[in-house]
């Protein structure tokens, strides 16, 4: 750069990578953070252990947080091979490399689960709200079925600026949560219940004939999806845009 902060050639090799870095079997988006906020996230499930450590590397090359979600412990031990300070988070299934700077906290993100069976669900999207920048108080084993537990913890959300609520069996906590709160409500289905369950298609066909005003609803089982999205609705209010 013109003040000498970084080299001619060091510039060039960054703006070699945007908008992607092909690496033959993937196309590791470096332009994420510029368009999102936060950079690229691997997806663990369905690749192998040396895609995802190839993936990785090449993010944690340019400095940035990495987040890698639906890992299984196998690959924890791939990448902590290589990367030994990679943190991994059992409940959530993610592996987490701090980069060189993470944004300050802002505003106020809840997480809600219904039950002890949604929680990793609901620490996936706990963490990836965390990690995009928000301060976030987590709220478990509130459901419907023991509704007196989420009246008497009414405090903990009723400050937040978003809230995500997860739910298996028939996913009616979004409803009521969202009947309540004066603030956006995600709702995230989760595969967690009995055969009429349907994995998770119960839940979400009940999120989304939802009455209560303000409830919008993420796919089956996505914690990811649903706490990125809050982090951005929260940094919004804080004018981090």
């Amino acid at each position: 750069m013109q003040n000498g902060s970084i080299s001619v050639e060091k510039a060039v090799e960054s703006l070699r990578l945007l908008p992607y870095e092909n690496i033959g079997f993937a196309r590791v988006d470096h332009q994420r953070y510029l368009n999102r906020g936060f950079p690229e996230v691997i997806y663990c499930p369905g690749k192998t252990r040396e895609q995802v450590v190839a993936i990785f590397s090449r993010l944690a090359a340019s400095g940035g947080t990495v987040l890698a979600t639906r890992a299984e412990p196998p690959v924890f031990e791939a990448v902590r091979a290589v990367y030994p300070e990679v943190e991994y988070h059992d409940v959530a299934r993610a592996l987490v490399l701090r980069g060189d700077s993470e944004p300050k906290p802002v505003g106020y993100v809840a997480v809600v689960s219904a039950g002890t069976a949604d929680l990793p669900v609901a620490e996936e999207a706990a963490l990836t709200a965390e990690l995009i920048g928000s301060h976030v108080e987590r709220l478990f084993d509130v459901g419907v079925a023991g509704i007196h537990r989420l009246i008497d913890n009414w405090h903990v959300l009723s400050k937040a600026r978003v809230i995500v609520v997860v739910a298996g069996m028939e996913g009616a906590l979004a409803s009521v949560v969202g009947g309540l709160a004066t603030c956006p409500v995600i709702a995230v289905p989760t595969s967690v219940g009995y055969g009429a369950n349907f994995g998770g298609l119960a839940p979400l066909l009940t999120m989304l004939n939802s009455c209560a005003s303000g409830v919008a609803v993420v796919n089956i089982d996505n914690g990811y999806g649903a706490g990125h999205m809050a982090a951005q609705i929260n940094r919004v209010g804080e004018g981090a845009g």
